[in-house]
């Protein structure tokens, strides 16, 4: 009477781990859902705010390095995904290092205050992957020079006029989370070096 009890201990064996797995993989995407509307209440506020001040305020700025870390980490921790973890680190540093520079070199073209943002952002595009990183950079420097170009051109500013960038950076960084492995596999395949084109 005994013999099917241990396909049925099977059977409960299985479930239990599925339910757990189903488990981890809610928890791993909540969080990152949470990151990312974060991210977003933060993108409208700073835009608003920079285009107003054309400052990108540290009282907001150095806080959500915390909070963006925390919640990328932990939803790298529960998908076991340390490498995303790893990469956003690094993310953080090559953006702040390159902002810096460009915004040493450029003699004002960019202020301090995008290169704080532009470490914050470097933990999203890099979590997200370094196809992400590298679109999102492009983007916010393609995007913020159309709409420097067409204000010169329609002459509302000229080259000496500044111009908020924190909202171009912003916008690139959401391009590149929706669109960069689309744009990445287009790249490559326009210049034949997609193996899968």
């Amino acid at each position: 009477m005994f013999k099917f009890l241990p396909a049925a201990e099977s059977r409960i064996s299985l479930t239990a781990q599925t339910g757990r797995a189903l488990l981890s993989v809610s928890a791993h995407s909540l969080v990152l859902i949470i990151a990312l509307l974060y991210l977003a209440g933060l993108s409208v506020v700073l835009a608003l705010i920079d285009v107003d001040t054309q400052m990108l305020p540290n009282r907001i700025v150095f806080p959500s390095y915390f909070i963006a870390a925390t919640l990328l980490g932990v939803a790298g921790i529960l998908s076991h995904n340390y490498a995303s973890i790893l990469r956003a680190a690094f993310g953080m540093a090559i953006l702040w290092v390159a902002y810096l520079a460009v915004a040493l070199i450029s003699n004002g073209g960019i202020g301090f205050g995008d290169v704080k943002l532009a470490g914050l952002i470097g933990l999203y595009l890099g979590y997200a992957g370094w196809g992400a990183l590298i679109t999102g950079t492009f983007a916010a420097f393609a995007l913020g020079g159309i709409f420097g170009l067409v204000l010169i051109v329609s002459r509302r500013a000229n080259r000496k006029s500044g111009i908020p960038f924190g909202p171009w950076m912003l916008a690139g960084a959401w391009v590149a989370l929706f669109f960069s492995a689309t744009l990445v596999h287009e790249y490559l395949t326009i210049f034949g070096l997609n193996a899968h084109a």
